[in-house]
């Protein structure tokens, strides 16, 4: 779809894989690109692979339009394998590049990101600036083997035609320094809205009583994709080792693996203290009427639902892996517990049920946390490298 505007004003392309990348991440920098006159396209795949529904990629598309962005599909996949989708993605993205010759351009996604650049490396020569963002390396402490032997020498390869590679967690930015052939930014994700999950925000106890939560109940919550990455089994089996049917679990989201985990409860016998509540839009409410945030991820860049636990300021237990560990210091925000300890994460929720009365310091330790992490912050930090 294209703008019929024929201004002359400096150009910027916004790139992901998928289209949800874009909506979930990167309305921010839309945003600012525009505020700072730039004509702004947005290529993605806008037909499949997204984690949002149909509806909304249709919805975000129409949005994108009605701003002026101009919106482009390129049919990037998610999987190394589909060789003749990646080709004719680097045809489409290089082509587009060279036809617009760009100021800037931005790139998101593993398979998104290294098809880009590779695209861009004739119009850097010509002065267009190449930003990469990594969400998360699939590389890192702990990581299979497979993952460094695939994706390391690649990305460490397209860091040599990149301007800007930007990481959001500590470790990610470490390793990525030592190459030493890219200009390396640490900036923390897209960070939070806080005052969208404010404790000043009125709490709508109305919530708990629709979910069947008693007030004597102790009710730890997770957002998110219900999937092997997520590790929503680690607490289903981590419930059953305790022996307190006060204490539950309400999992926000959907996914491949809900069926599968509902017949685990049941298994296990504690299909009556694991909630499945789908995927709701209220989870800003939600996060206020539950006791507790747990988040036992077994690989994250830097989780927007745990920050937004935070700053809600909920005491947290995650597992301890790169980018939680970015925001959870053990025993002050929260609890830290290795991904597949179950009886370390039973241990860990029993610590925080036990000792309610000394979580209002874990509250406010996470609450004042997240004002560095909040998303003015991290705009300002955007809005430098854009105008480089």
């Amino acid at each position: 779809m294209k703008r019929t505007e024929t201004t002359k004003l400096p150009k910027a392309l916004m790139l992901a894989s998928v289209a949800s990348m874009i909506d979930l991440f990167n309305e921010d920098n839309i945003n600012i690109l525009l505020d700072y006159g730039y004509s702004v396209d947005v290529m993605a795949n806008f037909e499949e692979g997204s984690i949002t529904s149909a509806e909304r990629v249709a919805q975000y598309k129409q949005e994108l339009v009605d701003r002026g962005v101009g919106v482009y599909h390129v049919p990037i996949p998610r999987s190394l394998f589909k060789i003749r989708n990646i080709f004719s993605s680097y045809k489409m993205i290089k082509a587009k590049v060279d036809k617009e010759n760009y100021n800037l351009v931005h790139c998101h996604s593993p398979i998104g990101g290294v098809v880009c650049r590779l695209a861009c490396r004739k119009a850097r020569k010509r002065g267009t600036k190449v930003i990469y963002t990594a969400h998360g390396f699939h590389f890192f402490k702990g990581a299979p083997l497979k993952n460094w032997i695939l994706f390391y020498p690649v990305e460490k390869m397209c860091a040599k035609v990149t301007d800007i590679l930007i990481t959001i967690n500590g470790e990610d930015y470490s390793r990525a320094k030592a190459w030493k052939s890219v200009d390396v930014k640490y900036v923390p994700g897209i960070g939070v809205h806080t005052d969208r999950f404010s404790l000043d925000a009125v709490e709508d106890s109305s919530l708990r009583e629709q979910l069947n939560f008693t007030t004597d109940d102790f009710v730890f919550m997770s957002t998110g994709q219900i999937s092997v990455r997520k590790n929503q089994e680690a607490i289903i089996r981590a419930i059953s080792k305790i022996n307190n049917p006060k204490i539950k679990y309400l999992i926000v989201g959907t996914g491949e693996l809900e069926k599968q985990l509902k017949l685990l409860a049941k298994e296990l016998n504690v299909e009556n203290r694991i909630i499945f509540a789908g995927y709701r839009g209220d989870v800003n409410k939600l996060l206020r009427v539950v006791d507790a945030f747990i988040f036992p991820s077994l690989q994250e860049g830097l989780p927007v639902a745990l920050m937004e636990a935070m700053a809600s300021g909920l005491p947290v237990i995650c597992s301890n892996i790169r980018g939680n560990t970015d925001l959870i210091q053990h025993g002050e925000g929260g609890y830290l517990v290795e991904p597949r300890d179950y009886s370390g994460y039973a241990e860990a929720m029993l610590e925080l049920y036990d000792n309610y009365d000394n979580l209002e310091e874990m509250r406010r330790v996470n609450v004042e946390t997240m004002k560095s992490f909040d998303t003015k912050v991290i705009n300002e930090q955007m809005k430098k490298i854009y105008r480089v």
